[in-house]
C-alpha cells in the first residue's frame, strides 16, 4: 500500500446511514458538498447513478480512502465496466473521483430532481 489518500465523492448507497455505508469503515465525511450543475442524478431502483451531461447540483459527501477500501469500492461500483471512476469538480472548488455512469448504461430509470438521493 502506498499511504496515500484518494479523495472519493459519494452520492448514494455509500452515504451515512445507507446500505453499503460500511465499506468506508468508521470514517467520517471530510465535508458534504455539492458537484457543479453538469449531472443528473437517476433512480435505478436500488441505487442512483450519476449521468454526465445534466444541469444538476448533486449532493453528496467526500472521505478519503485508502489503496484497499478503494480497492473495494470499484469492486462495488464494478469499475471500470459499470460504473467509471473519475475526477469530477465540486462547488466549493475541490476536485474528487466519484463513480460516473455512461448513459449508454441505463435505459429505465427516474430523474431525482434535488440532486439528493435521500430525498428521493
Amino acid at each position: 500500500m502506498s499511504g496515500l489518500e484518494t479523495v472519493v465523492f459519494v452520492y448514494g448507497t455509500l452515504r451515512q446511514g445507507e446500505c453499503n455505508h460500511g465499506l468506508l469503515g468508521q470514517r467520517v465525511p471530510l465535508r458534504v458538498v455539492r458537484t457543479l450543475r453538469a449531472w443528473e442524478l437517476v433512480d435505478l431502483g436500488t441505487y442512483p447513478a450519476l449521468l454526465p451531461g445534466g444541469n444538476t447540483a448533486v449532493l453528496g459527501e467526500v472521505y478519503a480512502v485508502d489503496d484497499e477500501t478503494l480497492g473495494e469500492l470499484d469492486a462495488l461500483e464494478g469499475h471500470p465496466d459499470y460504473y467509471q471512476r473519475e475526477a469530477i469538480a465540486l462547488d466549493d472548488g475541490s476536485v474528487a473521483q466519484a463513480y460516473v455512469m455512461r448513459r449508454e448504461n441505463v435505459s429505465d430509470f427516474r430523474p431525482i430532481a434535488s440532486g439528493d438521493w435521500l430525498t428521493r
